[in-house]
């Protein structure tokens, strides 16, 4: 059954079996603050992993450092790969990093030996067999999924499933032809990290813009059809009065 939880403007959220909120106040969406003061609690179930990634795309909580830190290591690994010319990669960036770490760590063991030093603070570093088994259970899944979808549509099961994969490998297959796989990658973080804040921050803006837009758009969408009216009802005039001649 759906749950109703209390926001902090005194009106209440309907939450469905999956958790979504759906608030009746503001175009059936909660808006931002409403978000914020909900008693997200109340959600069987909910992942409060969520609320970190938001805190973090949103620049809010304490969390704009993390979300500073990211922007800028992204803008700075895209100058470094792309931007300088330097003809960085990846591989060899990290071979050149644990090159050099490899090589100071070994030359201060062997010092801090001969001088009676400490020794380099270097823990001792296992990989958990849980976190291994988690893994390997999350990869499994996502391979059992993507080849029972493959064989569905390869036997003609599920239309809506080829419909949604066309348009998915379509929709890729534009974007890979006018950029690379990386770019694509660094522009999504970009976006991801500074769209929502600044939607967040111009709400108000945006969408007085966009109900302007949509007003224009809708207001030439009447004129094309009115246009196309009049021209198909010509034609037709026009036809019907070629087939009465003899």
């Amino acid at each position: 059954m759906d749950a109703p939880i209390t926001t902090g403007g005194g009106g209440t959220c309907v939450v469905g079996e999956f958790g979504t909120a759906l608030h009746p106040s503001i175009y059936l969406y909660p808006s931002t603050d409403e978000l914020m003061t909900m008693d997200w609690g109340l959600i069987p179930g909910f992942d409060w992993n969520w609320i970190a990634v938001w805190d973090v795309v949103l620049w809010r909580r304490g969390r704009a450092d993390v979300s500073a830190c990211l922007l800028a290591a992204t803008a700075a690994s895209w100058l470094l790969f792309y931007g300088t010319g330097r003809g960085y990669t990846a591989l060899s960036l990290a071979s050149d990093v644990l090159l050099l770490l490899l090589t100071v760590l070994f030359l201060w063991a062997k010092a801090a030996r001969l001088l009676n030093r400490p020794a380099p603070p270097v823990p001792a570093m296992r990989v958990p067999q849980r976190a291994v088994d988690e893994a390997a259970v999350l990869l499994r899944a996502a391979l059992d999924a993507a080849c029972s979808g493959f064989h569905d549509i390869a036997m003609g099961r599920d239309s809506l499933l080829f419909c949604r994969t066309f348009l998915c490998l379509w929709a890729v297959s534009i974007v890979g032809s006018l950029t690379d796989f990386p770019t694509f990658c660094y522009a999504s973080i970009v976006a991801a990290l500074t769209l929502p804040a600044l939607y967040q921050k111009y709400q108000e803006c945006v969408d007085t813009y966009m109900r302007f837009a949509y007003m224009n758009l809708r207001m030439y969408e009447m004129v094309y059809e009115r246009f196309s009216m009049k021209c198909f009802v010509r034609v037709r005039d026009w036809v019907m009065e070629v087939l009465k001649d003899p």
